[in-house]
Formats: C-alpha cells, structure tokens, sequence
C-alpha cells in the first residue's frame, strides 16, 4: 500500500506537480484524497447548504452554459429580485429541512445600488434564522463586499469556471482577470470565498488540473470549493458539449481535496446525471458538502429524499454549522 505524501497547506504548486499527482493511479489518488480527508474532517459527516436564485434570469454576461444569460435563446423569463420576507421564509423551510447554509444567487454583471438595500436586508434575515449565509450576486467593488460583511455574510460565492488558457472559450464579456479582483475584494472585507469551477464544457484534462491550481495558489485557499460538472442545457453554446467521464470527474475531486485540504469540496451541479455509486466516489475522494433540494438556481437537483436514502446506505450524517 503506498504511504500518502503529506502536503503544506500553505505551498504554491506548480502545475507540473498537480499533473503528476491527476495522473497517478486511481487507487493511489483515492487513498492519498481519502487521507487528507480524515487528517481534516470526520470523513463520515456533510455540510448541506440550499441555493435559491433570488433574481433569475436577464444576466448581460455570456457565459456559455447558462440558461440566464440575455444573450441565449433557453426560454428562461427574467425576473425581478424576490421580496425580502418571501426569502426568508424560504431559508427557513431549508432550515428546517436540514440545511445549514442558505446561499442565494440573483443573475447579474454586478448589484446596482438600488438593489443593495434588499441584499442586506436578506442577509440580515437569513442570518437571524442561525443560518450560516452565502451570495452570488456577479462582480463586487470593495464597498458592496464591506457592506455584505458588516450585515453578516459568510459567504461570497464567484467561480473561476476554468483555467486561464480555456475561459474565453466560454466567456467574452467578463476577465479572469475580473473574476480574480472580485475574490480579492470578498477576502479583503473579511467574507469567506467559496470559489470552483465547472468541467465538461469541452476543456482538456490539463485545464481542469490548472483551474485547481489557481484556486490552491490563491493567497488563501476559498473554504468552499464548488467543483460543477456540467449540465447541457438547450439554447444555450454548450448545449451539445460532450460529457465528463465519471473516473475523471472523481480525479478532480480527489485533486481538489489535497491541493486544498482544509476546504470544504462541494459535490455541486450535476447530481442529477450521477450514479449512487459515482457519488459514493466523489464523498470517498473528498467532497463534504452538497446542495438539498430539488433545484440549483435554474436546474434540476436530487430531491432531498433520494440525498437521506443515499446518506443513510453510506453511514453519512449532515455536518451540524462550525464543524468540521
């Protein structure tokens, strides 16, 4: 049996060194992932959060796999952002189902000013309830961030979606460059940065292991690493990219599990196409944290009984807020 290397929670990696560790045998990615997962959190417990999409609908951005953006023809209305009370009373159906995190996403470039008022009020509720908050509202200055931290996030959810190299293959109207400043300002206000991407959107291998790469070389890893594979959705660019391999998509999560150990790894978008059995990989390989319920902003989700049929065949339990 090989010995699991022991890595600096701190270190910068090259991507060179992250190649050499995907391409091990699976076996050996496995144990070393399943390794580091026990050395940093009971292996048998995860975190459950709740996503509802706040303001659907109507984004300027072009970011080829979703059905929000203005520039698709996916037969998604816009919305307006959702009243305040209804919100919350929505956080605490999840609350009561289970969930410990409540993140709520609106379909924006950016929060206008206008908005601000309803954003915080929202945080401020779901907080209330003893829920742990999240946000993806787009791009963040640092005064948005500032505010958002003082009315009580935890957390700021704004992926990279891919490497470097491969992000204008699906995004023209938004940098990396810009998803990056975003992050620093989230960090800077004091806010948590939960922070993934996405696979199956036609990338090579090399750009998922770069994507990794630049999450873990970030000045602090994001406490919450959304890995998504994708979900075709029709109308949209990516409509007809070509799946994922399973054991490629749980080299991933393994990757992302000892490039960034103490991060929670979050099993995101795309259960629905995931065998039991796949899923049972992808929590052996590191991941400790689902969404619950029957959507993900605007696509579909297993439903909260087949996740508690699931965890109750694997020994699973819901991880409770501040534990590991």
């Amino acid at each position: 049996m090989p010995e699991a290397q022991s890595f600096d929670h701190h270190r910068m990696w090259t991507l060179e060194e992250a190649q050499a560790l995907h391409d091990v045998p699976f076996n050996d990615l496995l144990f070393q992932a399943q390794t580091v997962h026990r050395q940093n959190f009971d292996p048998n417990k995860v975190q459950l959060s709740r996503l509802l999409s706040i303001k659907t609908g109507g984004c300027p951005e072009d970011c080829g796999y979703c059905s929000q953006s203005a520039h698709h023809e996916s037969g998604l209305k816009a919305s307006k952002l959702m009243e305040v009370m209804r919100v919350i009373a929505e956080a605490a159906k999840a609350r009561d189902a289970g969930a410990t995190r409540y993140c709520m996403g609106a379909a924006w470039r950016n929060p206008k000013a206008r908005d601000m008022d309803a954003v915080v009020a929202m945080v401020e509720g779901v907080k209330a309830l003893g829920m742990e908050t999240c946000m993806t509202l787009g791009m963040l200055d640092l005064e948005q961030a500032a505010r958002l931290k003082q009315a009580g996030l935890d957390y700021y959810n704004h992926n990279i979606d891919t490497s470097e190299r491969y992000y204008s293959e699906i995004i023209s109207t938004r940098s990396f460059a810009d998803r990056l400043d975003t992050l620093a300002n989230v960090r800077d206000s004091g806010i948590k940065v939960c922070c993934g991407g996405i696979v199956g959107m036609g990338e090579e291998p090399v750009d998922r292991i770069d994507m990794l790469v630049t999450l873990a070389n970030l000045p602090e890893h994001p406490e919450s690493v959304p890995i998504n594979m994708l979900i075709p959705i029709e109308g949209t660019p990516l409509a007809e990219a070509r799946p994922i391999e399973p054991i490629e998509f749980v080299r991933v999560i393994a990757l992302a599990r000892i490039m960034m150990p103490k991060s929670h790894v979050r099993l995101s978008a795309g259960r629905t196409a995931m065998t039991d059995e796949m899923q049972a990989l992808c929590f052996f390989a590191g991941a400790n944290s689902i969404f619950v319920g029957d959507t993900l902003l605007t696509a579909n989700n297993p439903g909260e009984d087949k996740d508690t049929l699931l965890f109750r065949r694997l020994g699973i339990e819901p991880m409770e807020i501040g534990t590991q």
